[in-house]
């Protein structure tokens, strides 16, 4: 079967070329806050049937298409996803502080099955041009506690497991793509999808930290490991890509006070208390529910490798340690480099476990956030449950250490 581009297609089949919003449409606020399905939905159906007629040409060569972040599939080889880690092959495990009993940590054991998100930064999809459609898409459904992960515009496999996940709660029938029904629903939130925010000094107070070195010996220097910059912060605040929030604002000065930026209009968490935990591992989905079986809300997660599994059966959430700092000892788990000396890391929302960890009754094993929010179910962990920082820190504040169990399954 041929493999060529949309655009390549009509050229070559001499068709009358598609509105250019079949393609792209320019982002801002009002072609997100009044997308609509039925439009876009036409415009892939157009789209689906110029490029049918073309593949049956058997004048037109074959082209290879550019691999879309839906599309591309990252290498899951443990051995490849390892060697990208710059020589890490396992993580060493945090320091739990327990909450509300100052000076108390969680007993960590000698080995730790997670390895930092830099093991999967080769696998980073390449961006193409967000969908005004899909940016409000993932938006209604974030706010209806159907994460997509990162808002990024794309219909990649996170906003398809959001989708499945939201036609549960609302007992649709359930199959995680875009249709009639799902949007006719979700759309009764009449609320914008976009509104503006100005940054503020407070925001630019916030402890930056230019580079955060690899090598471990020298981020255990650091006092923090905080954010970048002012773009990564307030990406990770509004749930939102950091290159989508840059091309939301073209022209916007993001280290001034004062700015004014265009941002998702993520509205508040959910409230209910969580009773239990169902960890998906087959599908990479976090799904928590309240005493009486409610879905609460529904997460995208990365899972661990087939050689570092996750952990089977159910266990309970046992602590939660909101920016924990991370121990390493080689003695104990892996050499980084030349690091021979047992090192802490600090904590901050770009420390190898993110900025938040809820600590499993299983030892060794921990929901967390990451440094990588865009990796999200794009590689594998070494057993942990990884979600994004802000995911990981609403899920936090509703279970219950010592009552919510977590359920592994699939």
């Amino acid at each position: 079967m041929k493999t060529v581009s949309t655009a390549f297609l009509i050229l070559a089949a001499g068709l009358a070329p598609l509105p250019a919003q079949a393609f792209s449409e320019p982002l801002s606020e009002s072609s997100i806050d009044t997308a609509d399905f039925a439009v876009w939905s036409q415009q892939q159906r157009e789209a689906d049937s110029v490029a049918a007629a073309a593949r049956s040409d058997a004048t037109i060569p074959d082209v290879e298409a550019d691999a879309s972040p839906a599309d591309a599939v990252p290498p899951t080889d443990p051995a490849t996803v390892a060697a990208a880690a710059d020589g890490i092959d396992s993580p060493a495990p945090p320091e739990i502080a327990v909450t509300g009993e100052p000076g108390q940590v969680v007993e960590t054991p000698a080995f730790s099955t997670d390895a930092p998100d830099e093991a999967a930064l080769e696998s980073v999809d390449e961006q193409k041009t967000p969908d005004p459609f899909l940016i409000r898409l993932q938006v209604l459904l974030d706010r209806a506690h159907a994460s997509p992960g990162v808002i990024d515009g794309y219909l990649g496999e996170n906003t398809r497991k959001a989708i499945h996940a939201y036609e549960r709660m609302r007992d649709l029938p359930a199959d995680g793509e875009p249709d009639p029904d799902l949007w006719n629903i979700l759309a009764v939130d009449q609320g914008k999808a976009m509104v503006t925010y100005e940054i503020t000094e407070a925001d630019l107070a916030e402890r930056f930290v230019d580079d955060i070195p690899r090598d471990y010996a020298e981020m255990a220097k650091l006092e923090w490991l905080g954010f970048r910059d002012p773009v990564e912060m307030l990406a990770e605040r509004f749930h939102v890509h950091g290159d989508l929030l840059k091309t939301l604002n073209p022209t916007a000065d993001f280290g001034a006070a004062g700015t004014t930026i265009l941002v998702p209009n993520i509205g508040a968490g959910p409230t209910a208390k969580v009773a239990k935990i169902i960890v998906d591992k087959a599908r990479g989905e976090l799904i928590a529910q309240d005493a009486e079986g409610a879905i609460v809300l529904a997460y995208p997660v990365t899972i661990g490798a087939a050689n570092t599994p996750s952990p089977d059966g159910v266990l309970k959430v046992q602590a939660i340690a909101p920016n924990p700092t991370y121990h390493y000892s080689p003695e104990k788990n892996f050499q980084q480099g030349e690091n021979t000396e047992v090192l802490t890391l600090p904590a901050g929302p770009n420390g190898p476990v993110g900025s938040m960890w809820i600590d499993l009754s299983q030892p060794t094993f921990g929901i967390h956030g990451t440094a990588h929010p865009e990796l999200v179910d794009k590689a594998e962990s070494h057993g942990c449950v990884r979600l994004t920082n802000w995911d990981a820190a609403t899920l936090a504040g509703l279970v219950e250490p010592g009552v919510t169990v977590v359920e592994f399954e699939g």
